[in-house]
């Protein structure tokens, strides 16, 4: 007799402290959606609240920053994300194709923009 034990991943519980609009924020988007893992998305541009709460509890003032089943993930990338759900058995790899770059960090007219209150448009 052959026994097949079949392993389910359970759910992780996710908070992410982001900007609105931010290549980070992007990349750790991107990585979530691929995966399929639903999370809270704080956004600390909208809401200040949530920046000094991320502050709180994590000791430290730049995002992305993740806390993932009770473990803290600060100023971190799609591709550090990526890998670090991968290694902590939370997903399994995937090939699915992702539309923005997971390690990259706004331009300067995309910062330009922000600061000035202008819509921005990433490429798809």
């Amino acid at each position: 007799m052959r026994v097949i034990m079949q392993t389910t991943m359970e759910k992780p519980n996710i908070t992410a402290w982001m900007k609105t609009s931010c290549g980070w924020s992007n990349g750790v988007r991107a990585v979530l959606k691929k995966y399929s893992l639903q999370y809270e998305d704080k956004d600390i541009i909208k809401n200040p609240a949530f920046r000094w709460e991320m502050e709180q509890k994590s000791g430290q003032s730049l995002q992305p920053t993740l806390e993932i089943n009770g473990t803290m993930l600060a100023d971190i990338s799609g591709e550090e994300l990526e890998a670090w759900l991968l290694e902590n058995g939370i997903v399994s790899s995937s090939d699915a194709p992702v539309n923005v770059p997971l390690n990259s960090a706004c331009t300067d007219a995309e910062h330009e923009a922000m600061r000035a209150g202008a819509p921005l448009h990433f490429k798809s």
